[in-house]
């Protein structure tokens, strides 16, 4: 019996990486995007045979395409078990002041990107007309910021919003397929995204604002928050479950405090949330 297949966007660190190994060490087929050679070389070394790197970005569509038509070549005819869209990126700040061309790049990002991907791998799960073999599966990976929106974070936020809006309708769309759509929202994980969120607002930018002082504390929650985080090998498990499950759940919420992380922050009247990132971040109305 052939193994399993699969194709994971972002694989060149963090939740993209983990997921990669994971599924090698289970035995499956694993194609994995990267934007750069050395990183390509770096995985193909650590990952062994069974792992595949492919130069592609998901903010271009050509790439992309170029990649799909690779993975085809190399499948011979089998379609792929999985295809799970994990780049993604996050460039904090005030949304009053910060600039619209970080917005736009995390649109294309988390949001047209994820598009262009289904669009350029979609039939190779199976999503195409006369498809005759066994269809596979999407995972989408979300955040609890698909769900929930905090100060700084708006703009990412709002991707993945959007990711979880695009996620739902195409599940639907893709049903005379048999092809479907899966979403991973994690909470907090142990991976670089949290560092490189923190460094990424440029404090000198906002220092003229009324977030200038504010920013400091934001940077400091986030590098708090990251020190309880999960492991990224403990969201990896539950994308495999949401790949291999026979009938799998429409959302998994993975956070290390789902109470306090997931549960009641959706529950919670939203002046009670205003309140509580008020006291967490200073933003008081200043007399």
């Amino acid at each position: 019996m052939s193994a399993p297949t699969c194709l994971i966007t972002g694989v060149s660190t963090g939740i993209g990486e983990a997921i990669a190994a994971d599924l090698v060490k289970r035995g499956w087929r694993v194609f994995g995007t990267v934007r750069r050679m050395d990183d390509a070389e770096r995985l193909d070394n650590d990952l062994g045979q069974l792992f595949t790197p492919l130069i592609a970005d998901v903010t271009d569509p050509g790439s992309l395409s170029d990649a799909a038509a690779k993975v085809a070549t190399a499948l011979d005819g089998r379609t792929l078990d999985g295809l799970v869209c994990n780049a993604g990126i996050s460039l904090p700040g005030p949304l009053l002041n910060q600039p619209l061309d970080e917005l736009d790049r995390q649109l294309r990002v988390n949001v047209l990107g994820v598009v262009a991907t289904v669009q350029a791998f979609g039939p190779l799960v199976g999503a195409e007309p006369g498809f005759a073999g066994k269809p596979g599966r999407i995972v989408m990976m979300s955040s609890v910021s698909g769900r929930l929106a905090w100060p700084f974070v708006g703009g990412y936020a709002a991707s993945k919003h959007a990711l979880e809006a695009v996620s739902h309708a195409l599940r639907r769309e893709l049903m005379p397929f048999g092809v479907d759509v899966v979403i991973v929202g994690p909470g907090p994980v142990a991976t670089p995204i949290w560092e490189k969120s923190s460094a990424a607002i440029d404090r000198e930018r906002y220092k003229a604002t009324i977030y200038g002082p504010i920013i400091e504390g934001f940077e400091k929650e986030v590098l708090a928050r990251a020190k309880d985080a999960l492991p990224a090998q403990a969201i990896a498990a539950i994308v495999f479950e949401a790949l291999s499950a026979a009938k799998p759940k429409v959302r998994y919420a993975v956070t290390a405090s789902p109470l306090t992380n997931w549960l009641l922050p959706l529950i919670l009247p939203h002046r009670w949330l205003d309140r509580i990132a008020a006291k967490r971040l200073g933003l008081t109305q200043k007399p």
